[in-house]
């Protein structure tokens, strides 16, 4: 069970973040955007200047990221009228919240659900920051992403939300127990659980009446604007996976596939869930970005009846044979400090509430 601690612990909902907000806690240099605030989350906003730089890096220390961006910037760029952020390159772009946390407070970020399907690797970084994604509590000072497209290149302009932020109070992650509890209270998915330092993921590679178990970005592809919402025709950008007669896929080394989950997931109201990166032990592929699952995902109290975890997935180092089942990753669920007074999918435009094998909005 979780430990005993001083005062109940668990993630920030949405109206404890919109407090912050008022209070300065969390500042803006805009106002805050409609649907910016989510139910355990905030979407963080690019600025108005990129730093194209030659290596990602840390503040570390007693450094500030601008300390360093002296160090390691070529070129400023100007986001207002878009600018292209190209593939094979790491962008630096300082956001437009900054942080004055209270000393009981922390916050870890994580790619926003389009970004990751994107391959548009998104990480936060902080002053005298030591760890990517991380921030301690009582941080005081500006925010910055760090952009590495991967696999498109990208046409950005200021506000775009590439990445989340979560706030906590304390460290309350659910043991296995838990989990198995809230299982057989709730169900936490569609089928039997597998329970052991997480829920665990397993890959889905029956296909569909099209034969179809997943997607792999093609090489060489035209500009995407991020602002272009079900505008890009997927085969232009995407081939389809189909297993092979023995049911496997093989990976490429380099390749970038969008997969699905097995289970169709369920987060109830007062709990918060975040997908842990997955290393196979058994071979080289990984799930490549963790990912947060807001209360409410795939739950019936926000008009869901579980959907499944898209997985985007890379192969390193050699062609992998992927089979159905395996397990790819796992979910680590931990409760909310209050039920967030918005819930995924269900007062909030939700794009992925009851999705199945879905590239990013962009895409037709």
């Amino acid at each position: 069970m979780m430990a005993k601690s001083e005062g109940p612990r668990g993630v920030l909902p949405s109206q404890t973040i919109r407090k912050m907000l008022e209070t300065g806690e969390i500042a803006v240099d805009r106002p805050v955007a409609d649907g910016q605030i989510q139910p355990a989350s905030l979407d963080l906003r690019l600025g108005v200047r990129a730093y194209r730089v030659r290596a990602s890096f840390l503040a570390g220390g007693e450094r500030t990221v601008a300390d360093r961006l002296s160090e390691f910037a070529m070129h400023e760029i100007d986001l207002t009228n878009g600018a292209v952020l190209e593939k094979g390159c790491v962008y630096l772009v300082p956001l437009m919240e900054r942080l004055a946390l209270p000393s009981d407070i922390s916050a870890v970020a994580n790619a926003k659900s389009s970004t990751g399907r994107l391959d548009l690797f998104t990480r936060l970084i902080t002053d005298q920051g030591t760890e990517f994604d991380t921030i301690d509590p009582g941080y005081n000072g500006p925010l910055y992403a760090e952009i590495n497209p991967r696999t498109f290149s990208v046409l950005v302009r200021p506000g775009a939300r590439l990445n989340q932020i979560r706030f906590r109070k304390g460290e309350a992650i659910y043991s296995d127990e838990e989990l198995e509890f809230l299982h057989r209270s709730l169900g936490l998915v569609d089928g039997d659980a597998v329970i052991d330092d997480g829920l665990a993921f397993s890959v889905d590679l029956t296909p569909g009446a099209d034969g179809i178990v997943g997607w792999r970005a093609r090489a060489n592809t035209p500009l995407i604007d991020l602002d272009k919402i079900g505008h890009y025709d997927r085969d232009e950008f995407w081939e389809p996976v189909r297993p092979m007669t023995s049911g496997d896929v093989i990976l490429d080394p380099g390749a970038f596939y969008i997969l699905v989950s097995r289970e169709a997931v369920h987060v109830p109201p007062d709990c918060a869930a975040e997908m842990t990166p997955y290393l196979a032990v058994a071979g080289e592929f990984r799930v490549h970005y963790a990912g947060f699952f807001d209360p409410g995902f795939g739950h019936a109290a926000a008009g869901g009846t579980g959907s499944r975890g898209v997985l985007e997935v890379r192969c390193h180092e050699a062609p992998f044979a992927l089979e159905h089942g395996q397990v790819v990753g796992r979910l680590v669920y931990e409760p909310m400090l209050d039920t967030p007074d918005i819930l995924y999918g269900a007062d909030l435009k939700s794009n992925y509430q009851g999705q199945g094998l879905k590239l990013a909005k962009q895409f037709k």
